[in-house]
This record gives structure tokens, C-alpha cells and sequence, in this order.
């Protein structure tokens, strides 16, 4: 089976993630996606990061009835900070008839080369690549030139849909008091509210 590993916080998931995560596997020949929720992103600073459980229980209710989507939580019993290289070392031990390759947004290809052994992955894996809509705070810190990677071959470029919903937006409006039910599914929608999250 071939699986897709789409990574995230997943604080919460949205919309967003869905529709990248159902268009990947709908338009692409991975057999699944694996929606991996990351405790810790070594590039990341984990402001308002809620519990590893709560985030991985929000992905399990939004995927519960597609069977193309899966949550993951591999990382949970992995060294922390979450390394890719080292994740996909374990599934592959886990599941070995399984290929596995990465999804990942324009962004994340350009600052690919910091990644730990790089091009240990790029020799190893496919990795589906999606356009994103950058803020323009996230533009100015891209990196301008590096886009090598782009030519590589096994870098595939998919034309999914270019989403602009983040989960820091919908924190945000949450702790204003926004209604954001059409940007979550109805499931996380209630979970949120019923566990008074993000306020």
C-alpha cells in the first residue's frame, strides 16, 4: 500500500487540512493518508499547543468516516523533538509492505535542505508537494532562491486546491468570540466547545 504522511500539529485540524488530505488521496495514486498529529516541531515554538491526546482525538473524529484518511499518532512514542527521518525509520519497521511518502506544502520544500538528513528522505521517498497561499510575514521569511528541490525527481507537484485557513486563525477567532463552525467539521466543532478550548 502506498500511504501518504501528511504532518501536523493538527491545533486543530480544519477544513484545510481535509481537503488537501481527501485531494491527495482522491488525485494522486496513494493508496491512503496518514494524518500524522507531531507533538513537537523542531522548527516550531509550541504557543497554545493543546495536549497530544486532545489534538490526535480531533483528528480521529474528523476522519472517523472516510476511509482514505487515517490519524497517526507514531510520534507519541518516539524521542521528542519529532525528527521526520526518524518517523519514517519507524513505520517503515512497523509496516514494512507499506511505502511510504510525505505530503507537504510549497513552503515546507523550500526550507527542506535544514531538515535533518534531507537527502537521506529525498533518496528514499516521493514527497507530494501542494501550493500554498503565504501570509505575507510568511514571504518575507521564505528564502528566496532555494528552489532546487522543486526539479528533483522525486518531487511531485500536485495542483490541490490553495487553501488560506490556518489553525492560528481559527484559534484566534476563537479567543474573539467568532463563529467558526464552517471552518471545522461539525465533530471538532463540538469537541472545541465542549472542552472550552482556545478561549
Amino acid at each position: 500500500m502506498k500511504v501518504g504522511l501528511y504532518f501536523g500539529t493538527y491545533n486543530p485540524i480544519h477544513v484545510g487540512h481535509l481537503i488537501i488530505a481527501n485531494f491527495m488521496a482522491q488525485y494522486t495514486d496513494l493508496d491512503q493518508v496518514w494524518m500524522v498529529v507531531t507533538p513537537q516541531n523542531p522548527m516550531k515554538k509550541n504557543h497554545n499547543l493543546l495536549a497530544d491526546y486532545h489534538r490526535l482525538a480531533m483528528v480521529q473524529e474528523a476522519v472517523e468516516d472516510n476511509d482514505l484518511l487515517q490519524a497517526s499518532d507514531i510520534e507519541f512514542k518516539l524521542p521528542k523533538p519529532s525528527y521526520t527521518i526518524n518517523t519514517l525509520v519507524a513505520l517503515e519497521e512497523k509496516y514494512p509492505n507499506n511505502e511510504f511518502c510525505l505530503i507537504m506544502g510549497e513552503d515546507n520544500l523550500r526550507t527542506l535542505h535544514k531538515w535533518r538528513n534531507f537527502e537521506e528522505i529525498l533518496n528514499n521517498h516521493f514527497i507530494y508537494v501542494y501550493p500554498r497561499a503565504l501570509t505575507e510575514e510568511e514571504q518575507e521569511k521564505m528564502p528566496r532562491s532555494n528552489n532546487k528541490l522543486i526539479d528533483h525527481p522525486k518531487i511531485k507537484l500536485v495542483k490541490a486546491p490553495i487553501m488560506k485557513v490556518s489553525s492560528s486563525l481559527i484559534r484566534k477567532a476563537i479567543q474573539d468570540g467568532k463563529d467558526v463552525r464552517y471552518l471545522l467539521t461539525d465533530s471538532v466543532h463540538k469537541y472545541i466547545a465542549d472542552m472550552n478550548f482556545y478561549k
